[in-house]
């Protein structure tokens, strides 16, 4: 999503798309009272930002990674289903074999497309407001694991330092 894309979204009510002050904003600051030349002050720098922005998008566009709901699987959903949340042929079959009713397998795939399509839609939701969903997704599981990793490390510190067992994160029996 481009940087013009999310300068709209914040000042847009405000200004036109090339970036310039809309005049019946600026007619409204006149009525309230403020100083002509504090809103003409107003729309030079807000404009500045906008074109900083602008050529900022045409020379160093921002990196859009698209992640899809399926890479957010875990690795038995993904063994389970096909990407768009459908059943794989061959579990479907595994399962059956094992007792499994057909009928709970639909409401297995009905919940998995359910959440694909709702993935989907919030994906879609966010890139209009310029936001990229799956990568601040990705980037929250990528700082919750490390959270966890670096967690872990100050409990084993304090375990060495006697800490007391309830001021620690994790239970110290299930993690050594």
């Amino acid at each position: 999503m481009s940087r013009i894309k999310r300068w709209l979204n914040m000042h847009g009510k405000e200004f036109n798309a090339d970036g310039t002050l809309k005049d019946e904003v600026r007619q409204q600051k006149l009525f309230r009272g403020s100083d002509p030349g504090a809103i003409d002050s107003y729309a030079r720098r807000c404009k500045a930002e906008y074109d900083e922005w602008k050529r900022l998008d045409e020379t160093d566009p921002e990196p859009w990674p698209v992640y899809t709901a399926y890479d957010f699987f875990t690795a038995e959903e993904k063994r389970q289903f096909n990407p768009d949340g459908s059943l794989n042929p061959k579990y479907v079959q595994e399962a059956l074999d094992k007792g499994i009713s057909e009928g709970w397998l639909e409401e297995m795939e009905r919940r998995k497309k359910f959440e694909v399509d709702n993935y989907n839609r919030v994906s879609e939701k966010h890139a209009e407001q310029g936001i990229n969903f799956g990568a601040w997704q990705m980037r929250g599981r990528i700082g919750n694991s490390t959270t966890y990793v670096q967690r872990r490390q100050q409990m084993e510190q304090d375990l060495r330092n006697f800490e007391d067992v309830d001021s620690l994160p994790f239970d110290k029996d299930t993690v050594f």
